[in-house]
Protein backbone atom coordinates (compact mmCIF):
# COMPACT_ATOMS: atom_id res chain seq x y z
CA UNK A 1 0.00 0.00 0.00
CA UNK A 2 1.10 3.70 -0.76
CA UNK A 3 1.33 5.41 2.58
CA UNK A 4 0.98 8.58 4.12
CA UNK A 5 2.21 9.25 7.95
CA UNK A 6 1.01 12.61 9.83
CA UNK A 7 2.62 13.17 12.91
CA UNK A 8 4.60 15.81 14.86
CA UNK A 9 7.14 13.96 17.12
CA UNK A 10 10.20 12.51 15.09
CA UNK A 11 10.47 9.59 17.02
CA UNK A 12 6.76 8.22 16.10
CA UNK A 13 7.11 8.68 12.97
CA UNK A 14 10.55 6.72 12.82
CA UNK A 15 8.78 3.65 14.51
CA UNK A 16 5.69 3.82 12.05
CA UNK A 17 8.10 3.64 9.38
CA UNK A 18 10.26 1.09 10.60
CA UNK A 19 7.51 -0.84 10.65
CA UNK A 20 6.19 -0.05 7.51
CA UNK A 21 9.42 -1.05 5.65
CA UNK A 22 9.61 -4.09 7.37
CA UNK A 23 7.64 -5.62 4.92
CA UNK A 24 7.82 -5.29 1.31
CA UNK A 25 3.66 -4.91 1.29
CA UNK A 26 4.26 -1.39 1.69
CA UNK A 27 5.52 2.01 0.57
CA UNK A 28 5.71 5.52 2.95
CA UNK A 29 4.73 8.01 0.27
CA UNK A 30 5.09 11.07 2.29
CA UNK A 31 5.28 12.08 6.25
CA UNK A 32 3.84 15.33 8.11
CA UNK A 33 4.26 16.87 10.67
CA UNK A 34 0.83 19.26 10.66
CA UNK A 35 -2.75 19.01 9.57
CA UNK A 36 -2.32 21.69 6.74
CA UNK A 37 1.30 20.27 5.80
CA UNK A 38 -0.80 16.79 5.57
CA UNK A 39 -3.42 18.23 3.75
CA UNK A 40 -1.77 20.09 0.97
CA UNK A 41 0.45 16.48 1.00
CA UNK A 42 -2.84 14.63 0.41
CA UNK A 43 -4.11 16.74 -2.46
CA UNK A 44 -0.60 16.36 -4.32
CA UNK A 45 -0.41 12.71 -4.05
CA UNK A 46 -2.86 10.79 -2.70
CA UNK A 47 -1.90 7.42 -0.44
CA UNK A 48 -4.13 4.97 -0.21
CA UNK A 49 -3.83 5.23 3.25
CA UNK A 50 -3.39 7.93 6.00
CA UNK A 51 -2.03 6.98 9.36
CA UNK A 52 -3.18 9.79 11.52
CA UNK A 53 -1.79 11.37 14.76
CA UNK A 54 -4.64 12.97 17.19
CA UNK A 55 -2.30 15.69 19.03
CA UNK A 56 -1.28 17.70 16.65
CA UNK A 57 -0.23 21.29 17.30
CA UNK A 58 -2.71 23.75 15.56
CA UNK A 59 -4.86 21.57 13.93
CA UNK A 60 -5.45 18.40 15.46
CA UNK A 61 -5.91 14.68 13.88
CA UNK A 62 -9.82 14.37 13.80
CA UNK A 63 -9.88 17.66 12.62
CA UNK A 64 -7.79 17.18 9.88
CA UNK A 65 -9.39 13.76 9.00
CA UNK A 66 -12.48 15.24 8.34
CA UNK A 67 -10.38 17.74 5.83
CA UNK A 68 -8.39 15.29 4.06
CA UNK A 69 -12.36 13.44 3.63
CA UNK A 70 -13.95 16.61 2.11
CA UNK A 71 -11.26 17.51 -0.21
CA UNK A 72 -9.62 14.52 -1.27
CA UNK A 73 -11.31 10.93 0.83
CA UNK A 74 -8.78 8.24 1.20
CA UNK A 75 -8.54 5.73 3.46
CA UNK A 76 -7.19 7.02 7.17
CA UNK A 77 -6.16 5.13 10.43
CA UNK A 78 -5.66 6.45 13.58
CA UNK A 79 -2.14 6.14 15.19
CA UNK A 80 -2.46 7.53 18.71
CA UNK A 81 0.37 6.77 22.12
CA UNK A 82 -2.74 6.13 23.95
CA UNK A 83 -6.29 5.88 23.19
CA UNK A 84 -7.76 6.08 26.54
CA UNK A 85 -5.88 9.84 27.04
CA UNK A 86 -7.48 10.79 23.71
CA UNK A 87 -11.00 8.41 23.71
CA UNK A 88 -13.35 11.28 22.46
CA UNK A 89 -10.99 13.06 19.97
CA UNK A 90 -10.02 9.45 18.28
CA UNK A 91 -14.06 8.69 18.54
CA UNK A 92 -14.66 12.09 16.70
CA UNK A 93 -12.03 11.55 14.17
CA UNK A 94 -13.80 8.05 13.05
CA UNK A 95 -16.97 10.18 13.20
CA UNK A 96 -15.49 12.11 10.50
CA UNK A 97 -14.44 9.40 8.59
CA UNK A 98 -11.35 7.25 9.87
CA UNK A 99 -11.66 3.64 9.52
CA UNK A 100 -10.15 2.75 12.88
CA UNK A 101 -7.50 3.62 15.72
CA UNK A 102 -4.66 1.37 16.60
CA UNK A 103 -1.10 2.79 19.03
CA UNK A 104 1.78 3.55 17.77
CA UNK A 105 4.27 0.68 17.45
CA UNK A 106 7.25 0.35 19.58
CA UNK A 107 10.73 -0.32 18.12
CA UNK A 108 11.64 -1.98 20.87
CA UNK A 109 8.18 -4.09 21.36
CA UNK A 110 7.63 -7.34 18.47
CA UNK A 111 4.16 -7.52 19.52
CA UNK A 112 3.16 -4.42 18.99
CA UNK A 113 5.04 -3.84 15.65
CA UNK A 114 2.88 -7.29 14.46
CA UNK A 115 -0.44 -5.74 15.72
CA UNK A 116 0.00 -2.61 13.70
CA UNK A 117 1.06 -4.65 10.57
CA UNK A 118 -1.81 -7.05 11.31
CA UNK A 119 -3.86 -3.73 11.12
CA UNK A 120 -2.93 -1.97 8.03
CA UNK A 121 -3.55 -5.32 6.24
CA UNK A 122 -6.77 -5.73 7.51
CA UNK A 123 -7.56 -1.96 6.09
CA UNK A 124 -5.76 -2.73 3.01
CA UNK A 125 -8.48 -5.53 2.58
CA UNK A 126 -11.19 -2.92 2.99
CA UNK A 127 -9.78 -0.08 0.78
CA UNK A 128 -9.21 -3.13 -1.98
CA UNK A 129 -12.60 -4.47 -0.82
CA UNK A 130 -14.61 -1.40 -2.15
CA UNK A 131 -14.08 -1.97 -5.53
CA UNK A 132 -15.03 -5.76 -5.30
CA UNK A 133 -18.71 -7.47 -4.51
CA UNK A 134 -18.73 -9.07 -1.16
CA UNK A 135 -19.89 -12.65 -1.31
CA UNK A 136 -22.77 -13.24 0.94
CA UNK A 137 -22.25 -14.86 4.52
CA UNK A 138 -23.22 -18.14 5.20
CA UNK A 139 -25.79 -18.38 8.22
CA UNK A 140 -26.54 -21.66 10.16
CA UNK A 141 -30.22 -22.31 10.53
CA UNK A 142 -31.56 -22.39 14.28
CA UNK A 143 -33.93 -24.21 15.90
CA UNK A 144 -36.16 -21.84 17.03
CA UNK A 145 -37.13 -20.42 20.18
CA UNK A 146 -39.56 -17.73 20.28
CA UNK A 147 -41.25 -16.26 23.28
CA UNK A 148 -38.58 -16.12 25.54
CA UNK A 149 -39.52 -14.74 29.00
CA UNK A 150 -38.14 -11.02 29.24
CA UNK A 151 -37.41 -10.68 25.94
CA UNK A 152 -38.46 -8.70 23.07
CA UNK A 153 -39.84 -9.13 19.54
CA UNK A 154 -39.05 -5.54 18.53
CA UNK A 155 -35.71 -5.16 17.24
CA UNK A 156 -33.47 -2.60 15.46
CA UNK A 157 -30.16 -3.47 13.53
CA UNK A 158 -27.55 -0.82 12.71
CA UNK A 159 -24.27 -1.54 11.04
CA UNK A 160 -21.88 0.84 10.30
CA UNK A 161 -18.01 1.49 9.94
CA UNK A 162 -15.99 4.98 9.26
CA UNK A 163 -17.83 7.70 10.42
CA UNK A 164 -19.88 5.39 12.48
CA UNK A 165 -19.63 6.35 16.11
CA UNK A 166 -20.90 10.22 15.45
CA UNK A 167 -23.81 8.59 13.73
CA UNK A 168 -24.72 6.71 16.20
CA UNK A 169 -24.30 9.12 18.82
CA UNK A 170 -26.40 11.32 17.05
CA UNK A 171 -28.84 8.64 16.62
CA UNK A 172 -28.92 7.86 20.32
CA UNK A 173 -29.72 11.08 20.96
CA UNK A 174 -32.41 11.70 19.42
CA UNK A 175 -34.41 8.65 20.25
CA UNK A 176 -37.60 8.16 22.33
CA UNK A 177 -36.91 5.55 25.75
CA UNK A 178 -37.29 1.94 24.02
CA UNK A 179 -39.92 1.01 25.87
CA UNK A 180 -41.01 -2.22 23.68
CA UNK A 181 -37.71 -1.88 21.40
CA UNK A 182 -33.75 -3.14 21.65
CA UNK A 183 -31.16 -2.15 19.35
CA UNK A 184 -28.27 -4.13 18.05
CA UNK A 185 -25.35 -1.99 16.88
CA UNK A 186 -22.11 -3.62 14.41
CA UNK A 187 -19.64 -1.18 14.30
CA UNK A 188 -16.47 -1.54 12.30
CA UNK A 189 -13.20 -0.92 14.95
CA UNK A 190 -10.27 -2.81 16.98
CA UNK A 191 -11.82 -5.01 19.62
CA UNK A 192 -8.82 -3.83 21.62
CA UNK A 193 -10.69 -0.15 21.81
CA UNK A 194 -14.53 -1.48 21.75
CA UNK A 195 -14.76 -0.83 25.27
CA UNK A 196 -14.15 3.08 25.12
CA UNK A 197 -16.32 2.98 22.24
CA UNK A 198 -19.01 1.58 24.55
CA UNK A 199 -17.78 4.01 27.32
CA UNK A 200 -18.14 6.88 25.06
CA UNK A 201 -21.47 5.97 23.58
CA UNK A 202 -23.41 5.55 26.98
CA UNK A 203 -23.20 9.40 27.52
CA UNK A 204 -25.67 9.72 24.45
CA UNK A 205 -28.04 7.09 25.48
CA UNK A 206 -31.25 7.46 27.16
CA UNK A 207 -31.12 3.57 28.54
CA UNK A 208 -28.70 0.65 29.32
CA UNK A 209 -26.01 0.38 27.02
CA UNK A 210 -23.39 -2.86 26.96
CA UNK A 211 -21.43 -4.74 24.96
CA UNK A 212 -22.97 -7.95 23.62
CA UNK A 213 -22.27 -11.40 26.00
CA UNK A 214 -22.62 -14.91 24.35
CA UNK A 215 -26.09 -15.72 25.13
CA UNK A 216 -27.26 -12.33 25.80
CA UNK A 217 -31.47 -12.25 25.84
CA UNK A 218 -32.37 -9.19 23.91
CA UNK A 219 -34.15 -7.16 26.38
CA UNK A 220 -36.63 -4.45 25.25
CA UNK A 221 -34.93 -1.28 26.79
CA UNK A 222 -31.28 -1.68 25.99
CA UNK A 223 -29.21 -0.81 23.59
CA UNK A 224 -26.05 -3.96 23.03
CA UNK A 225 -22.73 -3.50 20.67
CA UNK A 226 -20.65 -5.97 19.10
CA UNK A 227 -17.95 -6.54 21.42
CA UNK A 228 -15.29 -9.49 21.28
CA UNK A 229 -13.50 -11.13 18.46
CA UNK A 230 -15.82 -12.50 15.98
CA UNK A 231 -19.15 -11.65 14.31
CA UNK A 232 -22.39 -12.08 16.10
CA UNK A 233 -25.67 -13.41 15.00
CA UNK A 234 -29.11 -13.32 16.25
CA UNK A 235 -29.13 -17.08 17.87
CA UNK A 236 -33.10 -17.23 17.77
CA UNK A 237 -35.53 -14.46 18.41
CA UNK A 238 -34.36 -13.41 21.71
CA UNK A 239 -30.67 -14.50 22.15
CA UNK A 240 -27.36 -13.25 20.45
CA UNK A 241 -24.30 -15.31 20.32
CA UNK A 242 -20.72 -14.95 18.94
CA UNK A 243 -19.68 -17.06 15.57
CA UNK A 244 -15.66 -17.24 15.67
CA UNK A 245 -15.88 -19.71 12.83
CA UNK A 246 -16.60 -17.89 9.55
CA UNK A 247 -13.31 -16.25 7.71
CA UNK A 248 -12.77 -14.92 4.63
CA UNK A 249 -14.43 -11.42 5.48
CA UNK A 250 -12.46 -8.17 5.13
CA UNK A 251 -14.75 -7.20 8.21
CA UNK A 252 -15.10 -7.96 12.23
CA UNK A 253 -16.94 -7.88 13.40
CA UNK A 254 -19.53 -8.40 10.01
CA UNK A 255 -22.57 -6.59 9.24
CA UNK A 256 -23.67 -8.79 6.81
CA UNK A 257 -23.37 -11.80 9.31
CA UNK A 258 -25.71 -10.47 11.82
CA UNK A 259 -28.35 -8.58 9.39
CA UNK A 260 -28.71 -12.16 7.54
CA UNK A 261 -29.14 -13.87 10.58
CA UNK A 262 -31.72 -12.10 11.48
CA UNK A 263 -33.18 -12.59 8.24
CA UNK A 264 -32.92 -16.07 8.72
CA UNK A 265 -34.06 -16.41 11.97
CA UNK A 266 -36.12 -13.58 13.31
CA UNK A 267 -39.74 -13.63 14.08
CA UNK A 268 -40.48 -10.71 15.73
CA UNK A 269 -40.54 -6.96 13.95
CA UNK A 270 -37.52 -5.81 12.63
CA UNK A 271 -35.32 -2.99 11.32
CA UNK A 272 -32.14 -3.02 9.70
CA UNK A 273 -29.85 0.71 9.13
CA UNK A 274 -27.31 1.10 7.32
CA UNK A 275 -25.32 3.80 7.71
CA UNK A 276 -21.90 5.44 6.95
CA UNK A 277 -18.89 3.62 6.02
CA UNK A 278 -16.08 2.35 3.73
CA UNK A 279 -17.02 -1.05 1.34
CA UNK A 280 -19.54 -2.87 1.16
CA UNK A 281 -20.57 -4.73 4.32
CA UNK A 282 -24.09 -4.85 5.16
CA UNK A 283 -25.51 -4.73 1.64
CA UNK A 284 -25.93 -8.69 1.39
CA UNK A 285 -27.64 -8.77 4.82
CA UNK A 286 -29.80 -5.81 3.73
CA UNK A 287 -31.08 -7.38 0.76
CA UNK A 288 -31.84 -10.48 3.19
CA UNK A 289 -33.41 -8.44 5.30
CA UNK A 290 -35.51 -6.99 2.53
CA UNK A 291 -36.70 -10.60 1.33
CA UNK A 292 -37.61 -11.40 4.00
CA UNK A 293 -40.05 -8.98 4.72
CA UNK A 294 -38.09 -6.25 7.24
CA UNK A 295 -38.33 -2.48 6.91
CA UNK A 296 -34.53 -1.58 5.49
CA UNK A 297 -33.09 1.91 5.41
CA UNK A 298 -29.93 3.21 4.12
CA UNK A 299 -28.22 6.86 4.85
CA UNK A 300 -28.10 9.32 2.42
CA UNK A 301 -24.74 10.76 0.70
CA UNK A 302 -25.04 14.24 1.37
CA UNK A 303 -24.85 13.39 5.47
CA UNK A 304 -22.06 10.33 4.89
CA UNK A 305 -18.64 10.76 6.09
CA UNK A 306 -18.47 7.90 3.27
CA UNK A 307 -20.86 6.70 1.45
CA UNK A 308 -19.70 3.05 0.34
CA UNK A 309 -21.75 1.05 2.45
CA UNK A 310 -24.79 3.45 2.11
CA UNK A 311 -24.26 3.28 -1.70
CA UNK A 312 -23.88 -0.31 -1.55
CA UNK A 313 -26.93 -1.19 0.09
CA UNK A 314 -29.21 1.62 -1.43
CA UNK A 315 -30.75 -0.60 -3.72
CA UNK A 316 -31.97 -3.26 -1.07
CA UNK A 317 -32.78 -0.33 0.97
CA UNK A 318 -36.88 0.22 1.62
CA UNK A 319 -35.98 4.43 2.67
CA UNK A 320 -33.20 6.06 1.89
CA UNK A 321 -32.54 9.16 4.59
CA UNK A 322 -30.40 11.59 6.20
CA UNK A 323 -29.25 11.25 9.47
CA UNK A 324 -31.21 13.82 11.21
CA UNK A 325 -34.02 11.63 10.27
CA UNK A 326 -32.92 8.55 11.68
CA UNK A 327 -34.07 9.12 15.43
CA UNK A 328 -37.38 10.46 14.09
CA UNK A 329 -37.74 7.68 11.63
CA UNK A 330 -36.78 4.79 14.56
CA UNK A 331 -39.18 6.52 17.24
CA UNK A 332 -42.32 6.39 14.85
CA UNK A 333 -41.71 2.96 13.71
CA UNK A 334 -41.19 1.48 17.05
CA UNK A 335 -44.58 -0.10 18.64
CA UNK A 336 -46.17 2.31 21.59
CA UNK A 337 -47.65 1.27 24.78
CA UNK A 338 -46.42 -1.16 27.16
Amino acid sequence: MKIGIVNDLDIATQAIASTLNSTREHRVLWTARSGPEALRLCRENTPELVLMDLVMPGINGAETTRQIMSACPTGILVVTASIAGNCALAFEAMGAGALDVIRTPSLSNDSSRKEFLQKISQIGAIVAEQNKPEPPPVCRPETLACGVAGATDTLVAIGCSAGGPAAIAEILGGLAPLDRAAIVIVQHIDVRFVEDLATWLKGFAKVPLKLVAEGDLIEPGHIYLAGKDGHIEAHSCSRLRYDHTISGLAYQPSVDVFFSSIARNWRGKALGIILTGMGKDGAAGLHAMRDAGFLTIAQDEKSSALFGMPKAAAQFASEILPLSSMAPRINRWIPTGK
